[in-house]
């Protein structure tokens, strides 16, 4: 099969579209017929050596298809179902992939759309859950219009809780969109938000260095939790999250009910041919690309 991989370390040149083994479903597990892939940017982290020191590798952990294979064990979906999910195997960027994660593709959605969401929506879901997140909650999201923080948004509105988001000048129209407060990143933005009602709650998903001012805003790195800034949070005391303390194995079903009912989406800002898996990680690194990055495969 056709799959993305890189055998060195580098610049997006280093990429390149090879044949490999069609991977098979275990218990427990799917293989779908790829039809689009999502991007993210651990994908150019991963190529640059940032990240797992094998060599070669391949690239994807989300996608969207047609099941064409069932583990055992695996009960309520069948061959030809639409889906979308995550696999843990890190080679989603392929014409073949194995899920451990799915949900039914809902009709509201084209490939492309679903496949931007299973990364977003599991990470946002399960940092939600540690920090506690529920209806009564006033929950600070630093790095609101990014693909993980407008589903932490969007799935925190739907829990109950109060939101308060932050983004640039040019994105607070999305903020409030989704059903947050908007307020505008940069200097003064403590003040901002102590205007609005001091939050309980901080979620940081722009790892932009702020996490001393997010505890303090909410009275304690014990009500801090980040997903983009590891050694912020080693300095600082504030918790990581990460998949392999545990998954929100529930999101994907959920991303998938509420995007039916109008209230979840991540926009897709471009697609590309698998082919060109180059050239989207270069737009994607030089920030040309507003929104989500998915590559079409079938």
């Amino acid at each position: 099969m056709r799959a993305a991989q890189f055998s060195r370390f580098g610049g997006p040149e280093v990429l390149q579209i090879v044949d490999l083994p069609e991977p098979h479903a275990g218990p427990g597990e799917i293989r779908i017929r790829v039809q689009a892939a999502g991007v993210n940017a651990s994908d150019w982290k991963k190529r640059q050596g940032l990240m797992d020191p094998d060599l070669p590798q391949t690239l994807g952990y989300e996608a969207a298809g047609i099941v064409d294979e069932v583990g055992a064990g695996v009960d309520g979906t069948s061959l030809g179902d639409a889906v979308f999910g995550a696999g843990g195997d890190g080679a989603a960027q392929a014409e073949f992939a194995v899920l451990q994660l799915w949900a039914a593709l809902p009709s509201a959605l084209a490939p492309e759309t679903a496949a931007a969401l299973p990364a977003a929506a599991e990470t946002a879901a399960r940092a939600l859950d540690q920090l506690g997140v529920g209806s009564g909650s006033t929950l600070l999201v630093n790095g609101a219009s990014g693909s993980v923080g407008r589903a932490a948004v969007q799935f925190a509105v739907a829990r109950g809780a109060r939101v308060l988001g932050t983004a640039s000048a040019a994105r607070l129209d999305e903020v409030r969109a989704m059903g947050a407060e908007a307020v505008e990143y940069g200097p003064g933005v403590s003040d901002r938000v102590l205007a609005l009602g001091a939050p309980g709650l901080a979620l940081d998903v722009a790892g932009n260095g702020i996490l001393p001012e997010l505890a303090h805003l909410v009275g304690g790195v014990g009500n801090v939790l980040t997903v983009a800034d590891a050694a912020g949070a080693r300095e600082h005391g504030v918790r990581f999250s990460r998949g392999d303390s545990g998954r929100a194995t529930y999101a994907l079903a959920l991303a998938a009910q509420l995007a039916e009912e109008g209230r979840f989406s991540i926009p897709v800002g471009a697609t590309y041919p698998l082919v060109q898996i180059a050239r989207a990680h270069r737009d994607g690194e030089a920030g040309l690309v507003k929104g989500k990055i998915v590559l079409l495969v079938g």
